[in-house]
């Protein structure tokens, strides 16, 4: 361990530290952001209470206030019918001058009507005059009609359907002395005077409210829009909605309410006697607009709180984790550099959790750094060993070339540093030659713990080398499992075995396969054409051609046995030109060749014979200044299942090959009994 004193500063933090910060710095807003939603909807909730309070106050106090003057106006017209006899009213002259002049108490009302106990209308003041008895409304006939058969005052529905004449009308029974009823007398007040529903009597209106009076068939009696006054209640906006429920349970107009509809907050209470309904309708929006200036300032306070006590906690977490930071800066420096002297001893000031990590993995860091000394020299005594061992000697580790020697590496034609490093499939020419070795290895691993094989790479330049191979597992102190190969090379064996296969499977003449080579590729043809038979028929099942040379004796006999042989050389050339593409060629022994085409139907095989017969007749060769004439007799048998194996088919297309002969030479003969149409028995194609 070194004498180095721990890097001052701030240390830059690693992922872990920043998730941590981020994690808090979120942790912070959302809560922040749920608590300022919480109080804020808290807010919300707490004006909206207070508003729907004050409203329900304030309707309630008008509707005492519009029944208390109804009450006014019906004490009014009790004092003016107390100073009525019974006396006046067969005397209308007086009565009316007793309703001009006579009462004060008159001027209140905008309209007087005296009616005798018979329904005659004895005085019909309209605003002062005298008016005619048949000028009266039907509603207001009605109203004195009651009061005169129940005995009763009576406060009459809507007088009138223009908003300016307007009015209700209030009846008050006249008794004589004896308390039997003489009369009626009614008086009526305009809806918008002073005496009913005057206009300065409601607070005054706000952005978004209304206050609205209505009658008890829903009509409105007072609004702030003049235009609204004596229509229908079921038109007004958030109030359509109240007044059904109203309509419905008329029981809960006994005291005040307020109820929330959509987008409105709609206050109402009802008046006793005329059963007139005070309404108070607000948008809620409205109602909440001045809160939502002063909720957008405190969000943008909180926001900043928050976000200010976010970033300080970050800080301040950061802060906290600045040991834990420098430790894994030196970490990385440690894993980087391999500094065996340096360390990661723990500072003064650093948390007792970092402090005892700091010191296990300064114990680590000094074990790996022994480790890496000790294994570093026997990598190095290993590599010379392996650099001059006899053979080629390769370790793999996890399907790469870990180590390998010099022999190894100018075997496969690279330098050692090329190799280290690489996959293994590196050593193979192509995908499936390293997919068959895995296989092979694989297999031997585990039926025998080891390889012993013969296996094909490829040189750095493509070629192909051999080498027999041996592998083993094996494991060292501190370092992980691997297999160690031996390589010996075995090109030149390999070359020689494939040079002495070559030479016993095919003619030395001609270069053509022999009649044994012939006879197992015909094997596997046969094995084949069940198949072919089972899916196609016999159509396509293939055909065999035995060649038989015409005068190859002369040439021989006459220019030599040399002459003889590139005779043969050439017709072997000749037949492979024309039928390589769909078949392939065999040379039987002296002048007799034969051709097999699979997959081919008897009559192409037939017109590819006398292709072959056509081109070996053009050819004339010269020896010795003189021209010689050859041909070829062809005896052509299709492969049916009646020739079950290489001796049978042999059998066949000799004895074809020779009824050719014996037809003149220089000919095609197929037997009878082909299985194509236009075929005769035999068949017989020549071109002499």
């Amino acid at each position: 361990m070194s004498g180095r004193s721990p890097r001052q500063g701030w240390a830059l933090p690693g992922p872990l530290a920043l998730r941590l910060a981020a994690l808090l710095i979120g942790t912070a807003l959302v809560a922040g952001a749920a608590s300022g939603s919480i109080a804020t909807r808290a807010a919300a909730d707490e004006a909206l209470q207070r508003v729907m309070r004050q409203q329900a106050d304030e309707v309630q106090t008008l509707a005492r206030v519009f029944a208390s003057k109804i009450e006014q106006s019906q004490k009014v017209l009790r004092t003016v019918a107390s100073g009525i006899t019974p006396q006046m009213l067969s005397t209308p002259y007086s009565l009316e001058w007793l309703l001009r002049q006579g009462l004060p108490a008159v001027q209140f009302f905008d309209t007087m009507q005296v009616a005798r106990a018979d329904g005659t209308v004895s005085v019909n003041l309209q605003y002062g005059m005298q008016g005619e008895a048949a000028a009266l409304e039907p509603s207001e006939r009605e109203a004195l009609r009651r009061t005169l058969i129940d005995g009763k005052p009576v406060v009459s529905e809507l007088v009138g359907n223009r908003a300016g004449d307007a009015r209700v009308m209030f009846t008050q029974p006249l008794h004589g002395a004896d308390g039997s009823l003489s009369g009626v007398l009614a008086g009526s007040i305009r809806l918008q005077s002073q005496g009913l529903l005057p206009a300065s009597i409601a607070p005054p209106e706000h952005a978004g409210s209304r206050l609205v009076v209505f009658s008890a068939d829903g009509t409105i009696l007072s609004h702030p829009d003049p235009r609204r006054v004596l229509g229908k209640v079921s038109e007004e906006p958030g109030l359509a909605q109240a007044y059904q429920a109203l309509a419905l349970h008329p029981e809960a107009a006994a005291s005040a309410r307020t109820e929330v509809v959509p987008g409105f907050v709609v206050s109402l209470a009802t008046m006793p006697l005329p059963q007139w309904t005070v309404a108070r309708v607000s948008e809620v929006q409205a109602l909440l607009a001045p809160l939502e200036g002063t909720q957008r300032t405190a969000w943008w306070l909180a926001v900043l709180a928050v976000g200010l006590t976010a970033v300080l906690g970050a800080l301040l977490s950061l802060w906290q984790m600045q040991p834990l930071a420098r430790l894994r800066e030196r970490a990385l420096e440690l894993s980087q550099q391999g500094d065996a002297e340096d360390s990661l001893a723990p500072a003064p000031g650093w948390g007792d959790e970092v402090g005892t990590l700091a010191r296990l993995l300064d114990g680590f860091v000094q074990e790996r750094s022994g480790q890496a000394l000790r294994d570093g020299a026997l990598t190095g005594s290993l590599q010379a060993i392996l650099d001059h061992a006899p053979v080629g000697i390769v370790i793999t580790r996890a399907g790469r070339l870990s180590m390998l020697g010099r022999q190894a590496a100018q075997m496969l034609g690279y330098t050692t540093e090329e190799l280290i490093g690489r996959p293994v499939r590196a050593l193979y020419g192509s995908d499936a030659a390293w997919s068959q070795g895995e296989a092979r290895a694989r297999a031997a691993f585990a039926a025998h713990g080891a390889f012993d094989g013969d296996l094909c790479f490829a040189r750095k330049d493509g070629s192909p080398v051999w080498a027999r191979v041996q592998g083993r597992a094996a494991e060292a102190p501190g370092m992980s499992a691997g297999i160690v190969w031996i390589l010996e090379e075995l090109t030149a064996v390999h070359e020689a075995r494939r040079q002495r296969r070559h030479e016993r499977l095919h003619d030395p003449i001609t270069g053509l396969p022999d009649r044994r080579a012939f006879e197992e590729r015909l094997r596997g043809v046969l094995l084949g054409r069940d198949e072919i038979v089972a899916a196609q028929g016999e159509l396509l099942c293939g055909v065999v051609m035995y060649l038989d040379l015409d005068h190859f004796t002369v040439v021989n006999d006459i220019a030599g046995h040399s002459a003889g042989d590139d005779v043969l050389e050439h017709v072997a050339r000749l037949l492979e030109a024309q039928v390589r593409q769909a078949g392939w060629v065999a040379r039987l022994g002296g002048d007799e060749f034969v051709v097999v085409l699979p997959n081919c139907s008897a009559a192409h095989g037939l017109a590819v014979a006398e292709q072959l017969r056509a081109a070996v007749r053009a050819w004339e060769p010269v020896y010795g200044g003189r021209s010689f004439t050859l041909g070829v007799s062809i005896g052509l048998v299709p492969l049916t299942s009646q020739l079950r194996d290489v001796a049978a088919v042999l059998r066949a297309a000799d004895m074809a090959c020779y009824a050719a002969k014996r037809a003149g030479r220089n000919c095609v003969f197929t037997p009878a009994g082909l299985p194509e149409a236009g075929l005769v028995e035999p068949e017989i194609l020549s071109n002499q």
